[in-house]
C-alpha cells in the first residue's frame, strides 16, 4: 500500500507580501522544514517519494526539491487557487510508473511544524483500513482542519472538484463518513502573514 506525498508550494503569499515560503524560520526556509519530514517519512518507508507543485518561476522551491530527492510539478496558474495545485498532483501521480500509488498525503507548504509522527500516524490508519480520507486533528486547534491530509485514490475523483481555495473542506466536512480524524498532541499552524512567523516562536515541535 503505497503512499506519495504531495506538497502544494505554488502559492504566492499575498498576504505575507511575497516569497513566503523563503522566510526563514530559525535560519532556515519555511519549506524545508516540510521537505525534511517528508525524507524522514521515506527513510521509514512511510511514504515512497513525493511531488513538490511550485510556480512556474520558483527556481529556490526547485532547488530545494532536488536537494530533497523529490520531483516537481509546475503549476502555471497559482491564480486559480489551491485546488488547481492538487489537480496538477493527482494528475502527475495517477500516471505510469506512478499508478501502483494508492494514497496521496498532501501537506501544505508553509506549516513547518508538521512532524513525522503524525504522518506515521495517518499512514498507518490508512493501511490499517481507514479512510479514504484520513486528517488528524491537533490538540492545540481542535476545531481547525489538520494537515497533512491523506486522501486515498478512491476519493481523488471527488478531489479533483474542488475548487479556487476551497482546500479539503468538502471532503472533511464534519460527519462525513467518508473522513477519519486522528487526535495527535501538539499544533500545526499555517504561516500566512509575518505576524504568524513571529507567534511559531512560542510554539514546539
Amino acid at each position: 500500500m503505497r503512499a506519495h506525498a504531495l506538497i502544494l508550494a505554488a502559492g504566492a503569499g499575498r498576504r505575507f507580501g511575497g516569497g513566503k515560503l523563503y522566510a526563514l524560520y530559525r535560519g532556515r526556509p519555511l519549506l524545508s522544514y516540510v521537505l525534511d519530514v517528508v525524507e524522514v517519512a521515506r527513510k521509514r518507508g512511510l511514504l515512497d517519494g513525493g511531488h513538490v507543485v511550485i510556480a512556474a518561476d520558483d527556481d529556490r522551491g526547485l532547488t530545494l526539491a532536488r536537494a530533497g530527492g523529490l520531483d516537481t510539478v509546475i503549476n502555471h496558474a497559482p491564480e486559480l487557487g489551491l485546488s488547481h495545485s492538487v489537480r496538477l498532483g493527482l494528475a502527475e501521480i495517477e500516471t505510469p510508473p506512478m499508478d501502483a500509488v494508492g494514497a496521496a498525503l498532501v501537506f501544505l507548504g508553509d506549516q513547518p511544524l508538521v512532524r513525522p509522527n503524525v504522518v506515521e500516524a495517518l499512514v498507518a490508519a490508512w493501511r490499517d483500513g481507514s479512510g479514504p480520507v484520513v486528517r488528524p486533528r491537533y490538540e492545540g486547534s481542535p476545531d481547525a482542519p489538520g494537515h497533512p491530509v491523506l486522501l486515498a485514490r478512491s476519493i481523488w475523483e471527488r478531489a479533483r472538484r474542488l475548487e479556487g481555495d476551497q482546500g479539503f473542506s468538502a471532503l472533511l466536512r464534519s460527519g462525513s463518513s467518508d473522513t477519519v480524524t486522528l487526535s495527535v498532541k501538539g499544533d500545526n499552524p499555517d504561516v500566512n502573514t509575518q505576524a504568524d512567523l513571529n507567534a511559531l516562536e512560542g510554539f514546539s515541535r
